[in-house]
C-alpha cells in the first residue's frame, strides 16, 4: 500500500509538468493576445510593458517563469534568501500591510484586473466542489439503488425502466436536461429558486441535473457487477447457511459488485467536483466552470492554467483514493 501511494506521489509533478506543457503550447497557439480587448484597446506603449512585465512576449520566458511561481520553487528560494522577510520589513518600515505571497503562485487574471488567480480559484472552488460531492452523493444513491432492483429481477419492468432511465440520463446533453429541469421546477412551478446559490434549495436542482449522467453510469456498472455476483457460488453459499436476502444482497453481493463503481467514482469525482462548465452556465452557479470558459474566451494564459493544474490534480488525488479504497474492499488486488 505505501509503495503505492509512494509511486503516486512520486509521478504527480510529472503528470501535471506534461499537462501544463501541452495545457500552456495549445492557450499559446490561439490567435491574439490576452492583454488586446478589442473593446478598449490600450496603446501600443501599454501593451509593450504588459508583456514584458508578464514575461508574455516570449513563450519560453512565460513558460519557466510560470511555472517557477506555480510550483512554488520561487516561494521556497526567496524563503531560503531572505527576499521574504526583506520584502515584509521594507512593508513595516513604510507604515503598509505585510505583503502575502501564496507558496504555489497563479499569477494575476488578465481579465479580472482586481483579483488574481489565487483569489479566483480560492472563491470558486468550494462552490464547485460542493455541487460536484453533492451530485456525486445524488447519482450514488440513483445509482446503486437502480441497479440493485434491475439485477434482482432482470429483465422485469422495473428492470427495463431503469435501464431506459439510465439510457436516457446517459444520451441527453446536460444543457437540455438543466434547462427543461430549470424550466420546469423553477419558472412554472415555482419550487427552487433562479439564479441563486448558497442554501439547501438553490444546490438541489443543479446538483441533480449534474448527477444524472454519473447515475445512469453508476446504475449500468451496479447492475452488472450484481448480476454477476448472484451467480457466484459465495452467493449460493451465504444463502444455504440460512442468511436473510438482504444480508445477501447488501454484505456479500454488492460489495463486490461495487468495485467497477468504486473505479469509475475517482475520474467521476473530480470532474464532478469541478463543476460542469454547462450545468454552471445554466444555472447560473458561480464555480469554477463559469471563470474557465471566460478564461478561453478571453485568452487568459493564468486562469487557464490554473484551473486546469488544479483540476488535474484532483483527478490523480482522487484516483490514488480510489485505488486505495480497492484494495482495503478487496485485499487480493495488487
Amino acid at each position: 500500500m505505501m509503495t503505492l501511494i509512494l509511486r503516486r506521489l512520486l509521478a504527480l509533478p510529472v503528470i501535471l509538468i506534461v499537462v501544463y506543457t501541452i495545457t500552456l503550447t495549445l492557450a499559446w497557439a490561439v490567435p491574439g493576445s490576452p492583454i488586446e480587448n478589442p473593446e478598449k484597446r490600450p496603446k501600443p506603449e501599454v501593451i509593450e510593458q504588459m508583456k514584458k512585465q508578464y514575461n508574455l512576449d516570449s513563450f519560453p520566458r512565460f513558460y519557466f517563469s510560470y511555472l517557477d511561481s506555480a510550483t512554488g520553487f520561487e516561494y521556497l528560494r526567496d524563503k531560503l534568501s531572505g527576499e521574504l522577510a526583506r520584502e515584509r520589513q521594507a512593508a513595516i518600515d513604510e507604515g503598509l500591510p505585510a505583503p502575502h505571497r501564496p507558496v504555489f503562485d497563479f499569477g494575476p487574471s488578465l481579465k479580472y484586473d482586481d483579483k488574481t488567480v489565487n483569489e479566483i480559484i480560492a472563491d470558486s472552488l468550494p462552490v464547485s466542489v460542493t455541487l460536484g460531492a453533492t451530485a456525486i452523493l445524488i447519482a450514488l444513491v440513483i445509482g446503486t439503488i437502480s441497479g440493485v432492483i434491475g439485477a434482482v429481477k432482470p429483465n422485469s419492468i422495473a428492470d427495463l425502466s431503469t435501464l431506459s432511465v439510465a439510457m436516457v440520463g446517459i444520451s441527453l446533453p446536460s444543457f437540455v436536461t438543466g434547462t427543461v429541469l430549470l424550466l420546469v421546477f423553477s419558472i412554472w412551478l415555482g419550487w427552487f429558486p433562479v439564479a441563486q446559490w448558497g442554501t439547501l434549495r438553490s444546490i438541489a436542482l443543479p446538483a441533480f441535473a449534474l448527477s444524472l449522467p454519473f447515475a445512469a453510469y453508476i446504475a449500468r456498472l451496479t447492475r452488472m457487477g450484481m448480476i454477476e455476483s448472484l451467480g457466484a457460488d459465495y452467493i449460493r453459499t451465504a444463502r444455504a447457511k440460512g442468511n436473510p436476502e438482504r444480508v445477501v444482497l447488501i454484505k456479500h453481493a454488492l460489495k463486490n459488485a461495487f468495485l467497477p463503481v468504486l473505479s469509475y467514482l475517482g475520474p467521476a469525482t473530480a470532474f464532478a467536483m469541478t463543476g460542469s462548465f454547462v450545468i454552471e452556465r445554466v444555472f447560473t452557479v458561480p464555480g469554477m466552470g463559469e471563470h474557465f470558459v471566460s478564461a478561453v474566451q478571453n485568452n487568459d494564459y493564468f486562469l487557464i492554467i490554473g484551473v486546469v493544474l488544479v483540476f488535474s490534480t484532483m483527478l490523480i488525488v482522487f484516483n490514488l483514493v480510489v485505488d486505495i479504497l480497492y484494495r482495503w474492499i478487496d485485499p487480493r488486488i495488487a
